[in-house]
């Protein structure tokens, strides 16, 4: 995954110095697919079209002298995708408004033809912060 939302790392780092209480993300976290990666301040453009649907992850809590560490740990599958290539990923939450906490490029982008499925392995999904 390639860095914390702009917005969601703000808020934690308020939080860490006392500045402003954090509410945690609404479980589940969604993984969506970007066929138009975002940056650290905009939205991807999400995939679209086919029966395509942003999906949960699960993730276990990162394991002492990870350094920060975290990665799902199982399979997340996207079914139906209408053809096209999925350049990179977001993870949002749940909440009645999604706020988005992630976002990262694919290391290589995924072309796809209609209907196919994209999969990440366990594992394959990652996200860390520097300590």
């Amino acid at each position: 995954m390639g860095a914390l939302d702009q917005a969601e790392a703000n808020r934690l780092l308020n939080a860490s110095l006392g500045l402003a209480t954090y509410s945690p993300p609404a479980t589940p976290i969604m993984n969506r697919c970007m066929s138009a990666n975002g940056s650290a301040s905009s939205n991807g453009t999400q995939v679209t079209g086919g029966s395509y649907a942003p999906q949960s992850l699960t993730a276990a809590l990162p394991a002492s002298g990870t350094n920060g560490a975290i990665a799902t740990t199982g399979v997340v599958s996207h079914t139906g995708m209408p053809a096209g290539t999925v350049n990179g990923v977001e993870e949002w939450d749940s909440a009645g408004s999604p706020r988005r906490q992630w976002w990262g490029a694919l290391t290589t982008p995924k072309t796809l033809g209609a209907g196919d499925t994209l999969s990440f392995a366990a594992g394959a999904i990652t996200a860390n912060i520097n300590a």
